[in-house]
């Protein structure tokens, strides 16, 4: 049964150096990420909304040290793992994602 998406936009992953541009999409039981180029191993991600423990604006950077943009979230679940992502309107993300 495909999940209905509340939103989806166009977004990038980062994990420390690395990064991949491709798709976040919120559903009521999952956020995912589908990434434009699965050769970098950065991605697909899908992540039960029931785990996200915690949602809080992070600062993307460029080289994994240098920061480059403000509009980011940081994605933090049950087991301590997390994920960042860069995309437009990281406010209303975050909203959505803490309800």
């Amino acid at each position: 049964m495909q999940q209905r998406t509340i939103k989806n936009t166009h977004a990038s992953i980062q994990q420390g150096v690395a990064k991949a541009d491709g798709t976040l999409s919120i559903s009521a039981q999952t956020l995912t990420f589908e990434p434009f180029n699965h050769e970098r191993g950065l991605g697909p991600y899908t992540i039960e909304r029931a785990k996200i423990v915690k949602v809080e604006k992070c600062t993307g950077t460029g080289g994994g040290i240098l920061p480059i943009t403000y509009s980011a979230i940081r994605v933090i679940l049950d087991d301590n793992h997390s994920y960042e992502f860069i995309l437009a309107n990281s406010e209303l993300w975050l909203e959505t994602l803490s309800n």
